[in-house]
């Protein structure tokens, strides 16, 4: 794959060299109301969600951990007191707007000892191999231009035994729902201007879940990418839905 190829943003199809760009626009945007429209777009379930995926880590006092796409960094704060004064988080994410949420947030709630900032591209992650216990991802996988490379990035750095855990928007299972949920999604670009004045970028979002992998997909992916005993837990009848990978013990 190369970057005159094409890709999709939303339900446009672009230049993959420009699909970043255009996805930093929309975070830029964001930014500072992404916790008020996350509370919107999921009813206030994300944050069991985050819960979630957070204990699905294993996360343990000593481990090194990657918050990948963390944003306003929730799971990073979840994570802190689960990694004890001898481990670490990481909060990276791609978006500088978003990453200066997520660290004003947690120096707000007096999170300072054991964290660090990193701003990077998934796909090009700039740690040596065998670094981390485990990665978190929530919310952001979809945002991803070439997925399969940022899966093989996140396999590369992760320790022996290490997990990824992805939690993201997906496809529900019953009809419906799907059909009730798909009328509620289609709210969200008018209340994100009525909340942030911004409806394009909403508008994004939607389209951006309708064309995320769904869970089978998802799966499949991963274990291409290397990832051992893969799985995933529906939320909500599929709604979203948390997977998780294993890199394979050497």
């Amino acid at each position: 794959m190369n970057d005159d190829e094409i890709t999709h943003f939303g339900f446009k199809s672009v230049p993959i060299k420009e699909k970043a760009g255009k996805v930093a626009e929309v975070f830029h945007s964001v930014a500072g109301k992404y916790d008020l429209m996350n509370d919107v777009m999921s009813l206030g379930s994300h944050r069991l969600m985050k819960q979630f995926a957070v204990e699905l880590t294993v996360a343990r006092k000593g481990h090194v951990i990657l918050d990948l796409a963390g944003g306003t960094g929730d799971l990073t704060k979840r994570l802190v007191p689960l990694v004890g004064e001898e481990g670490h988080v990481i909060l990276c994410d791609i978006n500088q707007s978003m990453l200066a949420q997520g660290r004003d947030r947690l120096l707000d709630d007096g999170i300072t000892n054991n964290v660090t900032y990193l701003q990077a591209d998934a796909e090009q992650l700039p740690m040596p191999d065998d670094t981390v216990n485990s990665i978190t991802m929530a919310f952001g996988l979809r945002n991803v231009t070439r997925k399969e490379i940022a899966l093989a990035s996140m396999l590369r750095i992760l320790k022996p035994g290490g997990r990824l855990v992805v939690l993201e928007f997906s496809q529900p299972e019953n009809n419906l729902l799907k059909n009730a949920y798909d009328k509620f999604s289609g709210l969200w670009p008018k209340i994100g201007k009525t909340l942030t004045g911004d409806e394009s970028s909403y508008r994004y979002l939607v389209e951006s879940i309708k064309m995320h992998p769904d869970q089978e997909t998802l799966k499949k992916m991963m274990q291409e990418a290397g990832f051992v005993k893969c799985e995933y837990h529906n939320i909500l009848n599929g709604i979203a839905a948390i997977h998780v990978g294993r890199k394979a013990r050497t």
